[in-house]
């Protein structure tokens, strides 16, 4: 016989938590299928991204400017960018000023794969949330704050 739990929301479509998660869960599918034929993660877009945005005003970019842009996790930016390293998306070369820091810059390969996966999972973001349609902005305001107000939690 079933433990009787209590739940705060009587059903899973009242669950904030579990809707995202349900959300997140089918995204990352759909960028997954759009990436898998460019030999990349969502993480490995995430982190190339980051470094492509950065590079736009800035010829010394370190892990720990990608990790910051990208509120990822440090350690995991270093095993990803080594990943991405092997690839040859990304070049490592000694900071100028900063011994303990490596200078991370976009390879030509990188740079042309980071454009083609841009442009494919821009559109699969576009196509999957259409349902939001006029919305689309406040909804990502909306996650925009959230990301703000939990960002130190």
């Amino acid at each position: 016989m079933a433990q009787n739990i209590e739940f705060h929301f009587k059903s899973t479509a009242d669950s904030p938590g579990y809707l995202l998660g349900q959300l997140t869960m089918l995204w990352q599918r759909r960028q997954k299928r759009v990436l898998d034929p460019l030999d990349l993660t969502q993480t490995q877009l995430v982190l190339l991204a980051a470094l492509g945005w950065l590079s736009r005003t800035s010829d010394a970019v370190t892990q720990v400017d990608i990790a910051n842009q990208s509120n990822a996790d440090r350690m995991m930016v270093s095993k990803v960018l080594r990943t991405l390293e092997d690839k040859g998306f990304i070049s490592r070369k000694e900071h100028p000023t900063d011994t303990r820091a490596k200078v991370i810059t976009l390879t030509e390969a990188g740079a042309m794969v980071l454009q083609k996966a841009l442009r494919e999972a821009e559109q699969a973001d576009v196509a999957f949330f259409s349902l939001s349609g006029t919305e689309l902005s406040r909804f990502n305001q909306t996650m925009s704050a959230l990301i703000d107000q939990n960002k130190d939690a």
